[in-house]
């Protein structure tokens, strides 16, 4: 029995996670560009975001992601794409104990690499990891991400959080696939590939 550690996220052209949804969604630190996501979304956005869920066992989540997603899809009614996310099993991380009132949740409390190594362990399947960017960072510096699913969008913010921010741990990626949405979104899918090789061009 081993789980899959899968990260899905939205980037900017420059690499920023923070906020994508809307003004109030994460504007820690005053991050000004909350909502530049929405613009972009279209049929084939929908799709790639259906396939993912479809293909994931469970979903891992940091505390403020949960806290986001939760106000939203439990009503969310089932022919709507509300089934699959509300009955899957949810993991939420944090440092303290918490009340979860989504159905389906299982809270983690601990240390993320420790608490996230036991799930890859004790798991079948695809754990989602959707956007919590201090959660993927702790996830990153353990070496447990096995995915990164990444949406990229035809935008630069030139602020805010980071997928890959200075510190990271680094990482040699291999390249599984790619495709275009007409809005120009690119979704890119990397597995990793343990450390990164260096040569010379001279």
């Amino acid at each position: 029995m081993a789980g899959k550690l899968v990260v899905s996220t939205f980037v900017s052209l420059d690499g920023v996670m923070q906020g994508p949804g809307g003004p109030g969604e994460d504007d820690s630190n005053d991050f000004p560009h909350g909502g530049w996501l929405p613009p972009h979304v279209d049929e084939g956005f929908g799709r790639i975001m259906g396939e993912q869920l479809d293909r994931a066992a469970s979903m891992l989540l940091g505390r403020r992601s949960y806290d986001i997603l939760s106000s939203y899809w439990p009503g969310v009614p089932d022919e709507e794409g509300g089934a699959k996310i509300n009955s899957m099993p949810k993991y939420v991380t944090t440092r303290t104990p918490m009340d979860a009132t989504w159905n389906n949740t299982h809270v983690l409390v601990g240390e993320a690499a420790q608490t996230v190594a036991d799930l890859k362990r004790d798991t079948d399947g695809v754990i989602l990891v959707q956007g919590s960017s201090d959660l993927i960072r702790a996830l990153q510096r353990a070496e447990l991400v096995d995915e990164y699913r990444l949406l990229v969008f035809p935008v630069v913010l030139g602020e805010g959080k980071r997928l890959f921010a200075e510190g990271t741990t680094p990482a040699g990626l291999r390249l599984t696939g790619s495709t275009v949405t007409e809005a120009g979104v690119v979704y890119i899918t990397y597995e990793w590939a343990g450390k990164p090789l260096y040569g010379s061009v001279v």
